[in-house]
């Protein structure tokens, strides 16, 4: 009984809960994965994760990056589903899991110190869904754990927290069902005392509602941190100190005296990437020539080339935040609120339903749209509720782009990252489909880079659906904003180009109309920053987003009135969801038909909602007609052209509708007596009848007598 009591107890230590708005986080640890590194299961409501970090014994060789590995995985079984595909097993990663991925990934990196090179992985697996409470921020959180009890060399702990507003109240971890209903969805990461990651998408809310969303969600995070310390401690965890192995102060001191003139010229007002590539190139040239002539003992000599270029991008670096510090121009001689020329194309490609080419400075992005019925949207199979997608956009970056030679390989996590944020920033302002029936593609095709290429392909993106005559509500524009933050000093620019985003502290990205925004996306590689420096950074990116909206409308002002002539037409009907069975035929034999006879696409809703697609209206019309005919009540009273199908002693059948009969008893043939049918129809017949009842029995009578002259001729004509 005693060792069960402190079974218990141990038991106890290696659990702790988190209380959010009403919701409780659990998490615990001890009982699965012992061998990793650090693990956690953690979960809320009936969704469970389990997360595990786990790092190599000894560094990496000959690598000048963090190699941090992180991995979300779906198991289907999560919702107690079988995988669809062939194998029956769960095979590439969804698009939600990289984007997932990457969340977790993104807040984690910046906080190990520089010149760490041992291997770290992060799995997080979704082991039970109860499609109520999303897993990313839950990950996001199991991996700050699983880092902590691991003793790793990082910045943290960090919190995540997702924040919507239901009613004009923020709801901390919201529910989908509470997701669908918020204009807010922003996913905050970040310290007790700074923000590292913010991903948001929103219906065109102001800055203000922005920031007071994340602070709301900064004060959730320091209650996570504070737990997290709190377990830590409670286990006695000691963090793992590392420090990077000092500079060479030689070579450092013989980059400066070589390469100081070169990698300034690089930067002295230089708009074309080329000349500032040969300026650095120069610069390495002339770094080597003197380390070669250096005596054959010297231990610069030892220094490979690519440590060298790491410290003279350090050095770079240096002198680039400098020079915008104390001068306030950058690079290329902008000042930090100047954006680059942009100009701006539509119709670039003629049978495309609609292009799009967006060019600021040397970045440039062709997007392309494509209009299809419903049942070209995105069909998913992911732990998650949404089922579908109607509107994509996919961004491709090929290796020409920034001229270097790359495989063509499929869309890496950088290409679905960047790409679902040119998505979002999209969505609130596309048309609902009750209106606008249409599956909607964009595609963005990276032409030139040299920064902030997913703006550019927002810009892109919103520029060709408006060419297609999609009716959006507005102009959506992007920017990407950038930092310099030197103890006491900073500086904020507006649309970063590459050298900026790769040597300074912050990749902002804000996307909206001129009323609000649609979608943000910031990441920091510094330990964090403040809502006043983000609150700066909202409005000079809000100015500088009016401006690219302002370029944007002097070529296209608002959608073109007609859809592109190469568009499918849809019309839409609704039948009787009894009637759906009658329209399909048995093995699809009536619906294929339809298709093959007037070239028309067609797609059925289980709430009988039919939409027929058409390049060409008339087959539209065509199947819309045929469609309706096959699906009409035959009424009393009205009048129908048919074809006389069978002929019996007392009368001849008639197919008044398509798979519907009636009969015309013999003596409704003519104003007078018949002898025998024959003597007036025949098979094949082409006839106008009028329905004269429909008896309890259901049967059609029919009569051709009681037609007039003048309806005989009315239906003819049709």
């Amino acid at each position: 009984m005693m060792l069960d009591t402190e079974n218990k107890k141990e038991e106890l230590s290696k659990t702790c809960a988190i209380e959010i708005d009403g919701k409780t986080i659990s998490v615990r640890t001890g009982r699965m994965a012992k061998q990793a590194s650090g693990a956690v299961e953690i979960s809320c409501g009936d969704t469970m994760l389990l997360v595990t970090c786990t790092e190599s014994r000894e560094p990496r060789d000959g690598i000048d990056f963090f190699p941090l590995l992180v991995d979300y995985e779906e198991k289907l079984y999560a919702v107690g589903r079988v995988p669809g595909s062939f194998l029956r097993r769960e095979g590439r990663a969804s698009d939600k899991a990289i984007l997932t991925s990457r969340l977790i990934d993104r807040p984690i990196r910046p906080l190990f110190k520089k010149g760490y090179r041992k291997d770290v992985q992060i799995v997080a697996t979704a082991m039970s869904a109860d499609q109520e409470n999303p897993t990313d921020t839950l990950a996001m959180l199991g991996a700050s754990f699983a880092l902590c009890l691991a003793g790793l060399p990082f910045g943290g702990p960090i919190g995540a927290a997702r924040v919507g507003r239901v009613n004009g109240k923020f709801v901390a971890n919201p529910t989908y069902e509470q997701i669908d209903e918020s204009d807010i969805d922003i996913v905050v990461a970040g310290t007790d005392d700074s923000i590292m990651m913010v991903e948001a998408g929103c219906n065109l809310v102001s800055e203000i509602d922005v920031l007071a969303a994340i602070d709301y969600a900064h004060k959730i995070i320091k209650d996570q941190v504070k737990a997290q310390n709190e377990f830590i401690s409670a286990l006695g965890i000691e963090k793992t100190e590392f420090e990077p192995e000092p500079k060479n102060e030689e070579l450092l001191s013989l980059i400066k005296d070589k390469a100081t003139a070169e990698i300034k010229a690089s930067m002295d007002r230089v708009t074309d990437k080329k000349v500032r590539s040969a300026a650095l190139d120069k610069a390495f040239a002339n770094v080597k020539e003197a380390i070669e002539a250096l005596p054959e003992e010297s231990p610069l000599k030892e220094f490979s080339d690519g440590a060298i270029k790491g410290y003279m991008e350090s050095y770079e670096a240096k002198l680039m935040r400098a020079q915008v510090l104390e001068s306030g121009f950058r690079a290329d001689g902008r000042k930090c609120d100047e954006i680059r020329p942009i100009t701006v194309e539509t119709s670039i490609l003629p049978r495309a339903h609609g292009s799009g080419l967006f060019t600021r400075g040397t970045t440039q992005a062709l997007s392309i749209a494509t209009l299809g019925i419903a049942g070209d949207a995105q069909r998913l199979d992911t732990i998650d509720p949404q089922t579908e997608k109607r509107y994509m956009h996919h961004y491709n970056f090929p290796g020409f782009s920034v001229g270097e030679v790359k495989p063509m390989r499929g869309p890496g996590r950088r290409e679905i990252g960047h790409g679902a944020l040119a998505e979002r920033a999209i969505i609130p302002v596309l048309p609902d489909q009750e209106s606008f029936p249409y599956t909607l593609r964009v595609v963005s095709e990276v032409l030139e880079s040299n920064g902030s290429t997913s703006m550019a392909s927002t810009c892109g993106s919103c520029l060709s659906l408006m060419d297609a005559g999609v009716p959006l509500k507005d102009t959506v524009g992007g920017i990407a904003m950038g930092l310099i933050l030197e103890d006491d000093r900073c500086a904020i620019l507006s649309d970063i180009q590459g050298l900026e985003d790769f040597l300074g502290d912050m990749d902002f990205k804000v996307t909206g109309s001129r009323d609000g925004i649609t979608a943000l996306q910031m990441d920091i590689k510094v330990q964090g920053i403040s809502i006043e420096i983000m609150r700066v950074a909202l409005e000079q990116a809000r100015r500088g987003r009016i401006h690219i909206i302002e370029c944007m409308e002097k070529v296209i002002d608002k959608p073109r009135a007609e859809l592109s002539k190469w568009a499918p037409r849809l019309i839409t009907i609704k039948i009787n969801p009894d009637d759906i069975g009658t329209v399909i035929g048995p093995g699809g034999k009536m619906i294929r038909r339809i298709i093959e006879e007037t070239g028309a696409s067609i797609d059925i809703e289980d709430d009988g909602t039919v939409v027929i697609g058409s390049v060409e209206g008339q087959g539209g019309e065509a199947a819309k007609l045929m469609i309706e005919r096959l699906v009409k009540k035959i009424a009393p009273g009205e009048i129908y052209k048919g074809v006389v199908t069978r002929i019996i002693p007392v009368g001849a059948f008639v197919e008044v509708l398509p798979g519907k009969e009636g009969m015309v008893h013999i003596s409704q043939l003519e104003n007078r007596r018949v002898n025998k049918v024959e003597d007036v129809v025949a098979v094949g017949q082409e006839v106008v009848v009028k329905v004269r009842e429909i008896d309890d029995r259901n049967r059609v009578n029919l009569t051709m007598k009681e037609v007039t002259d003048e309806e005989k001729e009315l239906a003819l004509k049709h």
